[in-house]
């Protein structure tokens, strides 16, 4: 992003033994994601990725299989509840299991990774698997720490430096073993889970994605398992639930610690929740009357970043872009923060600000350049499902407790951990009942 300033929203650099293109500011991201789709719908080549899924799943994947998979994954989440009442209550639902869990610290100090972790990730395990974990289930937060511990490890310089040599570096020892090995626990997890769902499937009462995969598997033709098997199960399921726990419960943690440190931001969401809501449970009806509410979730959003360099993609065939020729195969990073903080859309881009998101009156706006779930063919396939996670959650939470730092701790710390996305450092903060 600093390096755009001098050599324009174009360039190129030098990673290892590859030239990759970098893309900054909105105008330039938005004509290559959305006006230039379906050349910029490729997925870049990351060593590391490439390895764990060899171009199965929806996130890494590419080509016809890609397609049939995100094709597979929009319409199943869509059943499944995307944008329906009935995932409105189930969030809901779960939102009152994280408030017990929250008063039952009393307003003592937590730290509250693996409790907005394993709340988040009972939303996406509700769709996958039609079941929910306990908070303690030693089987959800194994599974948890393994994904926190790769998210970590996934940023550290030491694998930085093996994407960008991997035929150098495979052979040493290091924490890519580490990462491979969290990993097949995982996948060695999934496959357990899928044994037993094709023991008890019934193609006419389809609980959840996994059945509707293994339906799909059966009646797959011309070429039985050409998309619909099982290594594509595996990781498919293993990026939704990656993806699906990750990013909305890293983008909470900011939204409390943003809270933590605006402690009258917070107390104007407060007033509207007060206003409009009262004391009845939040639902997304409410959204379209609380504007502040809607602009605070939003800065949270632009401003905790979480995916600031986006995953990179793959130019598909020979294309110009601002005077620029990028042959096909051309490995392409657009850049999410550049947009999220371009000062040609945003009044003050480096400070947290929810007027971005108000007119004068006190309406809601929305803003063109606001891409945290990226754009174009690869746009997240989860966003309605996050929407409607961070608000449920977010106007729940802030109703039933005010968010207020230990005694004896003054300052917030708002400098991101080191990970694959940027989420905030570790923090104590206490959650005092409102009632």
């Amino acid at each position: 992003f600093q390096l755009s300033k001098k050599y324009g929203p174009v360039y190129s650099i030098q990673m290892g033994t590859q030239k990759v293109v970098m893309l900054c500011g909105y105008e330039t991201l938005k004509e290559a994601l959305v006006n230039n789709a379906d050349e910029f719908s490729g997925r870049g080549k990351v060593p590391i990725f490439d390895e764990l899924s060899n171009g199965h799943g929806v996130v890494f994947a590419n080509g016809e299989n890609w397609k049939v998979m995100r094709r597979f994954s929009l319409s199943t989440l869509r059943d499944y509840g995307m944008g329906k009442k009935s995932l409105e209550d189930k969030i809901n639902e779960e939102s009152d299991a994280l408030t017990e869990k929250l008063e039952s610290y009393k307003g003592q100090p937590l730290e509250n990774t693996m409790i907005m972790n394993a709340a988040v990730s009972n939303i996406i395990v509700s769709i996958l698997l039609d079941d929910r974990f306990d908070y303690e289930d030693p089987v959800l937060l194994r599974l948890i720490t393994i994904m926190n511990e790769n998210i970590r490890l996934m940023g550290s310089p030491m694998i930085m430096l093996y994407n960008t040599y991997p035929s150098l570096i495979r052979w040493i020892p290091g924490i890519h073993k580490t990462i491979k090995k969290n990993m097949k626990e995982f996948y060695d997890f999934l496959k357990e889970t899928f044994a037993k769902h094709k023991e008890h499937l019934d193609v006419n009462d389809q609980r959840n994605l996994i059945d509707a995969f293994l339906v799909k598997q059966q009646e797959e033709k011309p070429i039985p398992g050409q998309y619909f098997n099982n290594e594509n199960l595996l990781h498919l399921v293993g990026d939704l639930f990656g993806a699906g726990m990750e990013t909305t419960s890293t983008t909470l943690r900011w939204g409390f610690l943003f809270m933590l440190k605006y402690p009258e931001i917070q107390k104007k969401v407060q007033n509207e929740i007060e206003k409009v809501i009262g004391s009845a449970q939040p639902q997304m009806e409410h959204r379209k009357k609380m504007p502040y509410t809607d602009a605070v979730i939003h800065e949270i959003q632009r401003f905790g970043n979480i995916v600031p360099a986006s995953v990179p993609r793959e130019v598909t065939q020979d294309v110009t872009l601002k005077g620029y020729f990028l042959p096909k195969g051309t490995s392409v990073f657009p850049v999410l923060a550049s947009a999220l903080q371009d000062k040609d859309y945003f009044e003050k881009p480096d400070e947290f600000y929810p007027e971005h998101f108000l007119d004068s009156e006190g309406n809601f706006i929305k803003n063109d350049a606001f891409m945290p779930f990226s754009a174009g063919r690869r746009v997240c396939a989860g966003e309605n499902l996050a929407k409607m996670e961070l608000f449920l959650f977010f106007t729940r939470l802030l109703q039933k407790f005010t968010f207020q730092l230990p005694s004896g701790v003054s300052d917030v710390d708002i400098s991101p951990a080191v990970g694959l996305t940027r989420g905030p450092k570790p923090y104590l903060m206490c959650a005092v009942s409102r009632n």
